[in-house]
């Protein structure tokens, strides 16, 4: 029997009335949105790299899981369900990190980050894959290797941006050059046209020229006369 059901029978039980019912029903909606409001914190909170932290999922969970676990946590704390006004932010973050770990590359690419922070944290403490503290990790075990996980998730995503920056860098200058060469072929093309627009000029004035000639084709020079 539910805790509620239960406390409703006591209450009955002892001649309690309507008002005993509603102030129970009052205390199960504010045990209720007390638990949404913890949820949503805690979803806020968590490193938004890490999916599975943001999920509240070990990592290697398989997909059902994944599934039902983002169903009942959306369900929880849904802007439509609660009066919380960050809780539009922590059901988009929630939803990001449920539609990553059901990409393969985006898994894939998370399970290796966390592979790493392991290996890196073995090698800090001179550890080994037989060692009892890798084969069966306490609490302070798994919150270290959460701690290297960050470390090793924010390591990648600088060196993601980096990438991202210096593709754009290159892409910039390609662009600058492509816009040149358009603009180098454009004042060709601009040359050429005036070229061929001033052609009739051109012919004019050479035919003027020919035609002058031809019509003083008698004409000579006078011979000086010498004097004595």
């Amino acid at each position: 029997m539910a805790i509620k059901e239960e406390l409703e029978e006591e209450v009955k039980e002892e001649g309690g009335g309507k008002a005993e019912l509603e102030a129970l029903d009052a205390l199960e909606k504010e045990a209720a949105e007390y638990n949404k409001d913890a949820e949503i914190d805690r979803i806020l909170k968590a490193f938004k790299l890490d999916a599975y932290a943001v999920l509240d999922l070990q990592p290697g969970v398989p997909e059902s899981e994944i599934k039902l676990c983002y169903r009942k946590k959306s369900l929880l704390i849904h802007p439509d369900k609660t009066s919380n006004p960050r809780a539009p932010d922590a059901f988009d973050r929630l939803k990001k990190a449920q539609t990553e770990l059901m990409d393969e590359k985006q898994r894939t690419t998370l399970d290796e980050c966390i592979a790493d922070a392991r290996m890196l944290l073995m090698r800090e403490r001179k550890l080994t894959v037989d060692s009892e503290e890798v084969k069966s990790p306490d609490k302070e075990f798994r919150e270290a290797w959460r701690r290297k996980t960050v470390e090793v998730l924010v390591d990648n995503e600088q060196r993601r941006r980096k990438q991202i920056k210096a593709q754009m860098q290159e892409e910039g200058r390609e662009q600058r050059r492509v816009d040149e060469e358009v603009e180098s072929r454009k004042r060709r093309r601009d040359h050429e046209v005036q070229w061929e627009q001033s052609r009739e000029g051109r012919i004019g004035s050479w035919r003027d020229f020919q035609q002058k000639t031809k019509e003083e084709p008698g004409k000579k020079k006078k011979k000086m006369k010498l004097l004595g």
